[in-house]
């Protein structure tokens, strides 16, 4: 899996639903992590009116996903009954299972392990600009993988970028390949 040393970010510190992101909000009390914190109850919808519309846009989009993911053994919805109730009462929460990780991914082999856990690069030119150690498998100019590695590279979690159709189809990318 990959090695949670120096993994810094929004979220569950356990969580095995990463999802990394090429910025952070630009709020002075997220500028200089060096741990992954979970957010508190109002504390997306606070960095939303804070940080503008690009954020709350990352914040539906993973709340969208994990609710149309809808796979218990990944993440559990805890009892929401819409992506919106997920969202505001679970994303990136203590054991909420999900992080928004503002670190570059450190990769190991998670194949052969039994582990649940699913890693996500938002957007192809962040992923580019990584210079990722290992092959990915481009399906065409939006999405890629690795089996190995449980590693997706998807678009921007922007509703243009990552429609509800991309979604669906991220979600059974996720669910064929891990």
């Amino acid at each position: 899996m990959l090695q949670q040393k120096r993994q810094f970010g929004l979220g569950d510190p356990n969580a095995q639903f990463n999802v990394y992101i090429g910025n952070y909000p630009s709020i002075s009390e997220y500028s200089n992590l060096d741990l992954t914190k979970p957010l508190s109850a109002g504390e997306i919808h606070s960095i939303g009116q804070a940080c503008g519309n690009g954020w709350r846009k990352v914040f539906n989009v993973y709340a969208k996903l994990v609710f149309a993911l809808n796979a218990e053994n990944i993440v559990a919805l805890q009892g929401a009954q819409s992506w919106q109730e997920y969202r505001d009462h679970t994303l990136l929460q203590s054991l909420s299972n999900t992080n928004l990780l503002f670190s570059p991914p450190q990769l190991i082999d998670v194949k052969s392990s039994n582990s649940h856990s699913v890693y996500i690069v938002m957007g192809k030119t962040y992923a580019k600009s990584l210079n990722l150690p290992c092959t990915l498998h481009w399906l065409d100019h939006e999405f890629a993988l690795n089996t190995h590695l449980k590693l997706l590279v998807c678009p921007y979690f922007d509703y243009r970028q990552l429609s509800n159709i991309k979604i669906i189809r991220l979600v059974k990318l996720i669910q064929n390949n891990f």
